[in-house]
């Protein structure tokens, strides 16, 4: 356990000077997603309607001491990314007083692969989140047409600038998506065949637009989230205590991803697009918790009710009937959806490494420091 703990505050430091040091290749991130990538879109208002804390304490208490719309206790696996290259927090986009010459934040919370108006017509919309994967590709769009880049042409010096010298971030989308349909009559099938198909087209106008380098994360084994566990009978569990049928929902979602990505890949030599195993990293955590420091691998950190999930729909995190840990980073879940700073890091740490990207996240890398002379 402590050559774990040191062998992991080595690297950190090794990364952390590295990125003091060497010139990282990549000048702005453009950051898309949902919950778990979203740094501010969203607020106690506007957000999911069960988590209308997220704007009040003790979100936000592990590294930035106060709530910053972010629903965690601290930093995402995009704050690592841009922190790991030398590149601020991503403001989020609709903060329009934000600098964003180093990156923006397209994420919203509660969105979804699939267009709204198809929950609203299968009358599906209670807690869901207006916007869309298409959403965030409109904001982008009018981003780029404030940065003087218009339409399908990245040869032009802002286009250049704008597309060329950026890493995109497409974090997990589309577990909402399935969320949304429990008790329908609208089937997983369904869903899948729609989600994939609408990341698949939002992946390929980025490429059209440009995009040389992108990372795509699959969905986590959602079958773990406390949330889905509460919501379900005690039966039917797998071999680490989740949802048997929605993580295989979510991998079968991903294998159908990983087929989609491979075509892109021929239909776009030219650029790198990256993998992020979201379901194996987080089923390897959870296979060997202690590993990777954490002791709780069900229980929230912030919420009610006690074990074995410590969450109540009408008393979640931040409502005067809950409390919070004394310790999250020994903690896998932040409020009975969304995780801690602790296992976000090290998601982002798994990620990073290699062994759960790809290709490597490293080969992403040196590509780009090739393309640049810086390799």
């Amino acid at each position: 356990m402590a050559q774990i703990a040191l062998f992991t505050i080595t690297s950190l430091f090794l990364l952390s000077s590295a990125s003091h040091h060497t010139p990282h290749p990549f000048h702005k991130i453009y950051a898309f997603g949902d919950s778990y990538t979203d740094t501010g879109n969203t607020n106690s208002t506007n957000g999911p309607s069960i988590f209308k804390y997220v704007s009040s304490p003790p979100y936000g208490r592990t590294f930035f001491h106060h709530p910053t719309n972010r629903y965690s206790d601290g930093r995402l696996v995009i704050d690592f990314i841009a922190q790991s290259l030398s590149l601020p927090f991503l403001p989020p986009y609709l903060n329009t007083n934000a600098d964003t010459s180093m990156g923006v934040n397209f994420a919203v919370a509660g969105s979804t692969a699939i267009r709204h108006r198809f929950f609203v017509k299968n009358n599906l919309t209670l807690n869901t989140t207006p916007q869309s994967l298409q959403t965030q590709l409109h904001w982008f769009n009018k981003y780029l047409e404030a940065e003087g880049c218009e339409g399908n042409d990245s040869t032009t010096g802002q286009c250049r600038a704008a597309i060329n010298e950026a890493l995109f971030w497409v974090g997990e989308i589309g577990a909402n998506d399935y969320g949304y349909i429990l008790g329908s009559s609208v089937s997983g099938s369904t869903v899948q065949r729609l989600a994939i198909k609408s990341v698949t087209g939002f992946l390929r106008a980025l490429l059209t637009k440009g995009a040389k380098y992108i990372v795509v994360q699959g969905l986590p084994t959602t079958g773990c989230i406390p949330v889905v566990l509460y919501l379900s009978p005690e039966d039917g569990r797998d071999d680490i205590g989740c949802l048997a049928t929605a993580n295989k929902q979510s991998y079968a979602h991903n294998a159908l991803l990983q087929s989609q990505l491979q075509i892109l890949r021929k239909q776009f030599p030219q650029s790198v697009i990256v993998y992020a195993d979201y379901w194996n990293a987080y089923h390897t955590i959870m296979k060997c918790p202690a590993k990777y420091g954490f002791a709780e691998r069900f229980m929230a950190c912030c919420g009610a009710g006690g074990a074995p999930y410590n969450f109540q729909l009408f008393n979640a995190c931040g409502s005067p009937s809950s409390s919070s840990c004394s310790d999250p980073n020994r903690y896998i879940n932040w409020d009975g959806a969304h995780l801690t700073e602790a296992m976000y890091k090290v998601v982002s740490e798994l990620f990073v490494n290699g062994s759960f990207t790809h290709p490597p996240f490293e080969d992403l890398l040196i590509r780009k420091k090739k393309e640049t002379g810086m390799y």
